[in-house]
């Protein structure tokens, strides 16, 4: 999306603290283990991304859509 000339996009980690949910609730909410949510929003993992049907979720639960959402 672009806003004001400039293209926006949100983190993971700024996603989940919209969602008031630490990286444990996250995980939980997303069937994974904290470290993978820890994993993605540290980059830890060059090809570690959540998947569409996560992503969903994270959207959902973060009231963020999915076009802004940052992934590496």
């Amino acid at each position: 999306m672009i806003i004001n000339g400039k293209e926006v996009r949100i983190s993971l980690a700024a996603a989940r603290v919209n969602a008031k949910m630490t990286q444990e609730e996250m995980a939980k909410a997303l069937h994974v283990a904290k470290t993978t949510v820890n994993n993605w929003e540290n980059e830890d993992l060059p090809n570690s991304q959540p998947n569409m049907d996560q992503l969903r979720v994270i959207s959902e639960l973060s009231g963020i859509p999915m076009d802004l959402l940052f992934l590496t």
